[in-house]
């Protein structure tokens, strides 16, 4: 008598409603946490997505689950945008260049003051997104400093830092109006990147290692 095969038991696929949903928590979560920080009342950004408080708390239990969530989406748009100018521009510095300018648009600069206090910087999720958003942008400031586009006294933290503070507003201030400049800024940063360069810079060049244990000091003081 044959043994039956044991069958794997089916996990159930999200409904492409809750998807939806989910996505819409996130979208409006991110939009209020560059508004208002990342205190704004989770009702506010139920309302703001459309959905009710039991539809939010059933995809994300606590603030902290939701905060780690819009920062890895916005991790993920950012590394997607990077990798695809490293594919569809010839000319290194232009595929630099149009990055920083997208990457700006996605409010990158606002993720800093979700990254303090009782956040978990050590999330598996977290790691994998910063390490290929870390890779996607070295990728493309390697190639335009190897192309002599760029000069060579700076490094992808260099990048990073001014990134972050040309593009992180003053949640809750009037600073928000601010954001016609940014473009505009980022522009005149951008001029400074190419080579030859102009000046000779002070200090040492940021790298990504000096990113990352300003960011541990920074977490433990908090």
């Amino acid at each position: 008598m044959g043994t039956a095969a044991t069958e794997t038991p089916r996990v159930p696929r999200p409904r492409a409603d809750a998807l939806r949903n989910r996505e819409r928590i996130v979208s409006a979560a991110r939009e209020m946490f560059v508004e208002f920080g990342p205190d704004v009342p989770l009702d506010e950004i139920a309302r703001r997505a459309g959905v009710g408080n039991a539809t939010l708390y059933r995809h994300f239990p606590d603030r902290q689950v939701l905060v780690r969530e819009v920062v890895v989406s916005v991790m993920s748009r950012t590394t997607e945008q990077a990798e695809r100018m490293t594919a569809e521009e010839a000319d290194p510095f232009t595929a630099l260049r149009r990055f920083v300018h997208i990457a700006a648009d996605e409010r990158i600069g606002a993720l800093c003051p979700m990254l303090s206090g009782d956040f978990d910087a050590d999330h598996p999720d977290l790691h994998t997104g910063r390490e290929r958003l870390d890779q996607a942008v070295l990728s493309l400031v390697e190639r335009a400093q190897s192309a002599g586009r760029m000069r060579a006294d700076v490094a992808v933290g260099d990048l990073m830092v001014a990134l972050s503070q040309l593009t992180r507003p003053l949640p809750g201030t009037g600073c928000l109006n601010m954001d016609r400049f940014v473009h505009r800024h980022l522009q005149l940063f951008l001029d400074g990147l190419e080579a030859p360069a102009r000046s000779e810079l002070p200090g040492a060049a940021a790298t990504l290692e000096d990113l990352r244990s300003t960011a541990m000091t920074e977490t433990e003081r908090g």
